[in-house]
């Protein structure tokens, strides 16, 4: 992302601002202590599947991290982690900025026989990847937006 890493870890920890910059979320609340509920949508074409979880976030400005561990909803168990890296310019004319990657670690649901499986085969590379991604796009834009602002 061509912006400054303190502009960046603002967007991505600001998650109540979500839903203003990123149209896929449905709303973002915090709740008790470090817990926040997430609602956003999972487009397919025209129609849209409504998702939902609650996480308890962590912050780490010095390492650059955020940390996610999701406590309720289908993906409970899951932990995320956002790593955001400042990056260096790449010679004369070029300029630095951030780079971001976002890490899922989950076993998938308690379901028996099929939890894996359905994680591995349709709720990562479907659901969660479709939201993170479209997450992860919206943060760029809105943070190269405000840094050409």
């Amino acid at each position: 992302m061509r912006a400054s890493l303190a502009s960046v870890f603002e967007a991505a920890s600001d998650v109540e601002r979500w839903p203003t910059i990123l149209p896929h979320y449905r709303w973002v609340r915090r709740l008790e202590g470090s817990l926040v509920e997430m609602a956003a949508w999972r487009p397919f074409g025209p129609l849209k599947y409504p998702v939902w979880w609650v996480s308890e976030m962590t912050l780490d400005r010095a390492a650059g991290a955020i940390h996610y561990r999701h406590v309720r909803g289908i993906t409970r168990g899951m932990q995320v982690t956002w790593r955001l890296v400042e990056v260096g310019g790449g010679g004369e004319g070029s300029e630095g900025g951030v780079d971001v990657e976002i890490v899922h670690t989950w076993d998938g649901p308690r379901w028996p026989l099929i939890g894996s499986l359905a994680a591995k085969l349709v709720i990562g590379p479907v659901f969660i990847h479709g939201v993170a991604s479209r997450t992860l796009a919206g943060i760029k834009r809105t943070v190269e937006a405000e840094a050409a602002a």
